[in-house]
């Protein structure tokens, strides 16, 4: 084998891979590293100062004396190709065909922060960032438990990201895992820098806007799930969590209700789905009305509505398309402008455009108050991709509002019921509970109940332990002199 191999030969392309021959009494060593992938603390202090002194000793022993605790030995070339680019430094002890991989990989990224996206007020205040490792020892402090299991992969012939699948061994339904798993393994693709690139590879379905799987920044949602019987994927690089099976309900539930009194959060929670019924519904009950069913305003805002459309030039569909798109582009620049800018851009804009399409007649006052609290209605549901999903799940509705009116939201409402029917979730079926209906399953859907009522997991996640405990018991609160 020669000194300088050709994977040796490839690497030297690049201006930050270091390869040189450390000569000593006895013997060379021959080390390699890529100098923009290590920690120079690690390099200098734990690595070649100790190699400078101790170069001469045995082969083995090097190996032992060599104080970093991630290391081995190996002659894979695949494997020593893959280290090196993970941040490992090679060294081959003489012209041996044995190299010796020690970890000194830079620990470059941000410390674990609040939550950005799903802020709480009560719950724990830290959440993922882009380290899987640190990801892994959040949801391993939360889950001390010697069942949890994490099974990484690498995918991506460019991008080699680093995925972990985490899921409670006992919990979890193999079923669901072993689907997990193969779809994982089935991806074909060269460069995955997000999570999110990877969820629509191995959703079930990737035609339709509904997202089946639930992303999250929280480990303690996390950690709820995988004790739920559910299973977890992260991916090196993305501060998001992905875990699947869900239903349509997980979608509009916040883990914060949990922190609250049963009664305060099923109260919120029931706001929650009555506005994203509102956001979707109100501005094409408004097209409909307008265009067809004029008979159904009650005589108490007849004169109101008349006189604030008088003026208006266009039909009710285009005075509210108008509207909606000032509205997505409102969103649109605030969420591509820098933070501060953006929400003065949202505030300001929302103000000066909304009074100057009132007073140049091209919009009712009617229509501008539905609008907006629209808007707003569509801003509650907690999870980002099923709030984008929600505001394109309006447009359609209107159409079919401006076609055959209240006929035309009966049929978009069926046909978006008959779609959801299809859909799976890692092969559980969407609608679950109320398709198939298990009456078991409705404690924590539209409500969330006590605690007292979470003694059995849900069922449809078919987990190997239904039982979480002893529901006879599950009511006593005995004091300390019982």
């Amino acid at each position: 084998m020669s000194s300088v191999p050709q994977l040796w030969k490839e690497f030297s392309e690049s201006s930050d891979f270091v390869y040189y021959e450390h000569q000593s009494k006895n013997v060379s060593l021959f080390i390699s590293y890529f100098k923009s992938l290590t920690e120079p603390k690690i390099l200098n202090e734990h690595i070649l100062g100790f190699l400078r002194n101790n170069s001469s000793i045995p082969f083995e022993d090097l190996y032992h004396l060599i104080p970093i605790p991630e290391k081995e030995i190996s002659i894979d070339w695949d494997l020593i190709q893959k280290k090196l680019l993970r941040g490992y430094v090679a060294i081959q002890y003489g012209h041996q065909s044995h190299f010796i991989l020690v970890n000194a990989a830079a620990s470059i990224g941000r410390n674990v922060t609040m939550p950005e996206i799903e802020f709480t007020v009560e719950g724990p205040k830290a959440a993922f960032v882009e380290s899987l490792d640190i990801n892994l020892n959040l949801i391993r402090m939360r889950v001390p438990y010697p069942e949890l299991r994490i099974k990484e992969l690498t995918l991506g012939s460019i991008s080699k990201a680093r995925v972990a699948i985490c899921y409670i061994e006992g919990l979890m339904n193999e079923q669901y895992l072993n689907t997990c798993i193969q779809r994982l393994e089935d991806v074909q693709f060269d460069q995955i820098t997000s999570i999110t690139i990877l969820q629509q590879m191995i959703e079930d379905n990737s035609n339709t806007i509904f997202p089946q799987m639930v992303g999250t920044e929280r480990p303690d949602y996390v950690a709820w799930a995988l004790s739920s019987g559910q299973l977890c994927v992260l991916m090196d690089g993305t501060p998001i969590a992905l875990f699947a099976p869900v239903n349509l309900g997980s979608f509009f539930i916040t883990f914060e209700d949990y922190y609250m009194s049963w009664i305060i959060g099923s109260i919120l929670r029931m706001i929650r789905i009555f506005s994203v019924l509102f956001s979707v519904f109100a501005t094409p009950l408004y097209v409909a009305v307008m265009t067809y069913h004029g008979q159904a305003i009650s005589n108490v805002f007849l004169p109101t509505i008349v006189s604030s459309r008088i003026n208006v030039p266009f039909p009710p569909v285009v005075e509210v398309l108008i509207m909606e798109l000032v509205i997505e582009l409102l969103r649109e620049a605030g969420a591509r402008l820098p933070t501060k800018i953006g929400q003065t851009i949202g505030i300001v804009g929302g103000i000066v455009l909304g009074t100057a399409a009132v007073e140049a007649a091209l919009t009712s006052n009617f229509l501008l108050i539905i609008v907006a609290l629209s808007a707003l209605a569509s801003f509650t549901t907690p999870v980002f991709r099923m709030s984008s999903t929600i505001r394109v799940l309006r447009f359609p509705f209107i159409f079919a509002a401006q076609l055959w009116g209240l006929l035309g939201i009966v049929i978009c409402t069926l046909a978006l019921v008959a779609h959801l029917l299809r859909l799976t979730s890692l092969g559980m079926p969407y609608l679950v509970p109320f398709y198939p209906f298990r009456t078991s399953d409705l404690y924590d859907t539209v409500i969330r109940p006590p605690y007292s009522k979470f003694h059995h997991r849900f069922s449809f996640l078919r987990s190997p332990t239904p039982v979480r405990f002893d529901r006879k018991n599950a009511n006593k609160k005995r004091d300390i002199d019982e």
